[in-house]
């Protein structure tokens, strides 16, 4: 582990560091509980998936995907579009584009629907089972890794939603973490997207933080507009 070779003052400067923004985070450890137990919008693995297909391409989260999703869940309660994996797996794009037009995001979400729903499970099961034993190191050869639009960070999202403490090394994660460990004069490296997932687990590790939860932090500091992600959305994370 990287921190092996870090001073005890080192370790401290780096508490105090990550301290003082999770302390801006208050409500994020709930909804990080929610995410490794699969019970995210409202512990339905169609929710999940579909906003995951609809976040890989990189549009804002809380102002784009998150209001996309939801209208998505209202005509899933009204079994108007699938509201199982194996039902997903076979959705027609014509009849889901009025509600998310880009048709990279349905291809992803049949994909990966369609194995997990072929492992005979429940989709919960399906989920967290695939998430346990899918390798990060050989990721882009993971089936679900090698499904056209899942990229590491698409991929990693999927193992938080199923159970799995890890990190997702997007620009915002990298960025934040970097600066991190710049203000605790520790060098540690970022750049690489493996490295970068290894270096989360060692701040974890040494601050008694669990990766999920710095990930999730770097997004929640950052602001839209004149107010903080978190103070902005904090009661919506409860619902999603």
């Amino acid at each position: 582990m990287h921190g092996s070779r870090l001073s005890s003052q080192q370790q401290s400067r780096l508490r105090t560091a990550v301290d003082a923004l999770m302390a801006h985070c208050d409500g994020l450890q709930a909804h990080c509980d929610r995410c490794l137990q699969t019970q995210r919008w409202g512990g339905s693995v169609v929710l999940m998936l579909v906003d995951a297909a609809f976040m890989s391409i990189g549009l804002n989260y809380f102002t784009s995907v998150v209001p996309a999703v939801a209208r998505y869940e209202v005509q899933m309660l009204s079994a108007q579009v699938p509201g199982t994996l194996n039902r997903l797996a076979g959705v027609n794009y014509n009849d889901v584009a009025p509600l998310w037009k880009n048709h990279r995001s349905w291809h992803l979400a049949r994909e990966v629907a369609g194995h997990l729903a072929s492992q005979g499970v429940d989709d919960t099961t399906a989920l967290r089972a695939w998430a346990t034993h899918a390798s990060l190191e050989k990721w882009h050869k993971d089936p679900i890794g090698s499904v056209r639009g899942v990229g590491i960070n698409t991929y990693q999202y999927l193992r938080m939603m199923g159970g799995v403490d890890t990190s997702m090394p997007d620009k915002i994660v990298r960025r934040v973490i970097a600066q991190v460990l710049t203000q605790a004069g520790i060098d540690l490296p970022t750049d690489d997207d493996l490295d970068l997932i290894e270096t989360i687990r060692t701040i974890g590790h040494l601050t008694r933080r669990r990766p999920i939860e710095l990930c999730w932090m770097t997004w929640m500091i950052q602001s839209e507009g004149k107010t903080m992600r978190m103070d902005k959305y904090r009661n919506l994370l409860q619902r999603i």
